[in-house]
């Protein structure tokens, strides 16, 4: 029997411009993803605004959940979902990781991406996602298989309402620390 480890995926809303036009489109309640390697978030990874005061520099960032873009959304919303991978695909999803972070200066955010999801066309770019094309290219290169539909096409609604993720807590961001421990925590699907 394979040993498996918890990742973490963080679905949120922070209200900006942009995710609120993508969730007036999408009707979600999310808008970003992020991938978690450990329940408190100490360590989020995901593509997004590299200067949090400027959303047109963005490309491969790790996430504080208490400072940085979220410091200035303070009433971002998420959920955190928890999955289980083996060994050797939660070394493949670290190893990627550190891929991106050895290219981070060369990464930019696929705008053109998004058009592609409203055309049903992928639009995939060298160095170049938006969130949920990211996290779903790490597990596509991890050899974990939770969507049938190409990377490029992969939504926040996808990780809502995955089966293979189970939902561990939501609420307001800025009480993410101040919540019952996810040990304590209801778990709710």
């Amino acid at each position: 029997m394979k040993k498996t480890k918890d990742v973490y995926i963080l679905l949120t809303h922070t209200g900006s411009l942009l995710s609120n036009m993508i969730k007036l489109y999408t009707k979600e309640p999310y808008s970003h993803v992020s991938i978690s390697f450990d329940e408190n978030l100490k360590e989020v990874y995901s593509f997004g605004r590299k200067k949090p005061r400027n959303p047109l520099i963005a490309g491969f960032i790790m996430e504080d959940i208490q400072k940085g873009t979220y410091s200035i959304f303070t009433e971002t919303t998420y959920a955190l979902y928890t999955f289980s991978v083996d060994d050797e695909q939660y070394g493949r999803l670290r190893e990627c990781i550190s891929l991106f972070e050895n290219m981070k200066d060369k990464s930019s955010y696929n705008l053109l991406g998004l058009l592609g999801i409203i055309l049903g066309y992928p639009i995939n770019r060298t160095n170049s996602y938006f969130c949920s094309q990211f996290i779903a290219c790490l597990f596509e290169r991890s050899g974990i298989e939770i969507f049938d539909k190409p990377f490029g096409l992969v939504t926040p609604k996808d990780f809502r309402t995955s089966r293979s993720l189970k939902l561990l807590k939501s609420g307001k961001l800025t009480l993410f620390n101040s919540e019952l421990p996810l040990e304590s925590a209801v778990y709710m699907n």
